[in-house]
Order: C-alpha cells, then sequence, then structure tokens
C-alpha cells in the first residue's frame, strides 16, 4: 500500500506540530505549508525537522495553493492555519477574515480544481457559538460569534458545508472547544497564567494581570484534540463533530490550579486589568462531545490539572534553563 500524504497549513502552530507528530507515527508522509517570513519560527517542529517537509504558500495566494497542490499530492488536507487569536481579531478585523474566512474558500477550490478526492479537514472553534442559545453545545447548537474571530470562523465552517453538498467533497469541519499545552502561545490566558507562575516561582516576577476571572471554558489538551482530527478523515462519510471535555472551568480555577501546583497562593500575585476584558465577552463555553465518542471512539485522555501541571512545569524548565522561548 503506497504511503499517505497529508498537507498541513498552520503546521507551525501549536495543532500542527502535534497533528504532524500523530500522521509521522502512523507512518504518513507529512508536509507543512509554511509563509515565507524573513526570520523563520519553527520551535513547535524542531523536533521533527528533518522528518517532515516544508513548502512555500499563503491561504491568500490561491496560485500558491494550487502549486502546492500539484506538486504534493496529498490524500489528506488538514487547514490549520488562521489569525487565531481572538483580542487581535478586534485589533485586525480585516486581516483577521481575509486569513480565517476567504482563505478557507480560496483552499477548498483549489481541492476542488486539481483533486477533487482529498479529503479536507477545516478546524472549526467553539468561539463561533459566542452568545450561546444552549448549554453544552452540539453540532446543532446555532452559532452567535462575539469576535471578529468568531465570524470568520462561521464563514469558514458553512463555506466548507458548502463545497461537501455543492461539489460532493470529503470536507468536514471540527468544532473544537479549547485545547492547550506547554506549546500554546504566551498570548493565551492557560500559556499566561503558567509562565507567570513559573516566573513568579523562580523570583522572575511578581504578579500577573488578568481580565475576566469569571469566564469559563472546556479546556482539553491539544495531543488529544489532533486525534479526533484525523478520525474524522477516516470515516465513510464526510461529518462535522464537536469535540471537547464536556468539563467547564474558570480562569480562575485556572490559576488556582497553576498557583497550587507551585505552593503558593494565587490571591497573593493576581491583579484583576479591566483594560484585558474583550469588547463582547463569552462568559460559558462547554462542549457536548457525545457524537464524537459514539462515532469517532473518540475521548480525552488528559485532564485539565494534568495539563495545567504539565504546563507549569515546561515553563519552570525552560525559565530554569534559560531558554524562555514561545514553545520547546
Amino acid at each position: 500500500m503506497a504511503q499517505r500524504v497529508a498537507l498541513i497549513t498552520g503546521i507551525t502552530g501549536q495543532d500542527g506540530s502535534y497533528l504532524a507528530e500523530f500522521l509521522l507515527e502512523k507512518g504518513y508522509r507529512v508536509c507543512g505549508m509554511v509563509r515565507r517570513a524573513s526570520v523563520e519560527k519553527f520551535e513547535r517542529i524542531s523536533h521533527i525537522r528533518e522528518r517532515i517537509e516544508l513548502v512555500q504558500g499563503d491561504l491568500l495566494d490561491q496560485f500558491s495553493l494550487i502549486s502546492i497542490l500539484k506538486a504534493v499530492q496529498p490524500q489528506e488536507v488538514y487547514n490549520l492555519a488562521a489569525q487565531s487569536f481572538v483580542p487581535t481579531s478586534w485589533a485586525q478585523p480585516v486581516l483577521t477574515s481575509e486569513f480565517t474566512a476567504l482563505g478557507v474558500t480560496k483552499l477548498l477550490e483549489s481541492i476542488r480544481l486539481i483533486d477533487p478526492g482529498i479529503r479536507f479537514y477545516q478546524a472549526s472553534s467553539s468561539e463561533m457559538f459566542g452568545l450561546v442559545r444552549e448549554t453544552p453545545q452540539n453540532e446543532l447548537t446555532p452559532f452567535h460569534p462575539r469576535s471578529p474571530y468568531g465570524v470568520s470562523k462561521v464563514y469558514g465552517h458553512f463555506i466548507t458545508v458548502n463545497y461537501r453538498e455543492s461539489y460532493n467533497l470529503f470536507a468536514v469541519s471540527g468544532i473544537l472547544f479549547n485545547h492547550e499545552s506547554p506549546r500554546r502561545g504566551r498570548e493565551f490566558v492557560t500559556r499566561k497564567v503558567t509562565e507567570g507562575v513559573a516566573r513568579i516561582k523562580l523570583g522572575l516576577a511578581g504578579e500577573i494581570r488578568l481580565g475576566n476571572l469569571d469566564a469559563k471554558r472546556d479546556w482539553g489538551y491539544a495531543g488529544d484534540y489532533v486525534k479526533a482530527m484525523w478520525l474524522m478523515l477516516q470515516q465513510p462519510k464526510p461529518q462535522d463533530y464537536v469535540i471537547a471535555t464536556g468539563r467547564t472551568h474558570s480562569v480562575r480555577e485556572l490559576v488556582e490550579v497553576a498557583f497550587s501546583h507551585v505552593g503558593l497562593n494565587w490571591e497573593e500575585f493576581v491583579k484583576v486589568d479591566r483594560s484585558l476584558i474583550r469588547p463582547a465577552e463569552v462568559d460559558l463555553l462547554v462542549g457536548d462531545a457525545s457524537k464524537a465518542r459514539q462515532e469517532l471512539g473518540w475521548q480525552p485522555s488528559i485532564s485539565f490539572e494534568e495539563m495545567i501541571s504539565m504546563m507549569v512545569d515546561a515553563d519552570l524548565e525552560r525559565l530554569q534553563n534559560g531558554t524562555p522561548g514561545e514553545v520547546i
């Protein structure tokens, strides 16, 4: 049997790096699309750099997408590339919509033109639910996004549905709730907290400034969630799935777990900064992944507490080794 080939956009991100590892273990030839940059940021994939192929391309340049599909000839395409930080989407709403929304269309159209047999995965997001209509949220819950990022993800989700129904493409969306890891970007609240705790523990900082401590999220482990992406593309028919733990935790709980892991009282070090609260907050997101559990046989393996402790330990090790980079 010929070796399967996968193309991952966003391979240098948290999810892209874990997915690349997972697919390599499955025996895939893994190709990653990266944007041309004067400074390369390959920290997350440095340990597998020699085992994967990187090709230059851009979601906004359809000619580059077509050229890559012709050259790589993948059986599976995972679109993980996006402007994925919600606060930035308020500062750069047009750029966010171009990459996170229109980029999906250009990639789907390129697949339709070059090889309609390619199986396509779109990274949808729980941020699409926004002002939630019901709790927990499942595949049938209406969307009400509360940020330019969420709005862009809704477009990407429905254009994927549209190409599936209109052109009979095997195109699916994974509606992933928050998922974290030691490779999470430092701008995200989980990593901001775990690195802040590590800095305080080592005497390198004296406080952490946070916004809404009452915001609640369904947080899982990124390494678990990329397996669900792969499982979706192995099914006999294309369907969308919610991927979540089904448990919700507040930012306050996140802080408590992180500080208690190093034996500190969080109340002595955390300061609430009103300027960090979003213009339109999403207060509660919790997913119902029963469809994925039943049809994909998927379930999370790492608990919230284990994940946060893992992240704190990784940040402590990074700082103690004098390598305070983005990720390991």
